[in-house]
């Protein structure tokens, strides 16, 4: 796992949270923005092969 990864799934785990347990401010679903936006990211970023190097 890569600390990114784990960072994104920890957010989200925090926005359910404090979702199903408070009655959630609007800053609270910017944790689930931000989350998904971290996960999202990183599994791009892994598949995307680096560019051509110079000799």
């Amino acid at each position: 796992m890569d600390l990114t990864l784990i960072l994104g799934g920890l957010l989200l785990l925090v926005w359910g949270g404090l979702t199903v347990t408070t009655d959630a401010p609007g800053w609270v679903h910017l944790l689930l923005t931000a989350g998904v936006f971290l996960i999202i990211w990183r599994i791009v970023v892994r598949g995307t092969p680096s560019g051509p190097t110079r000799k």
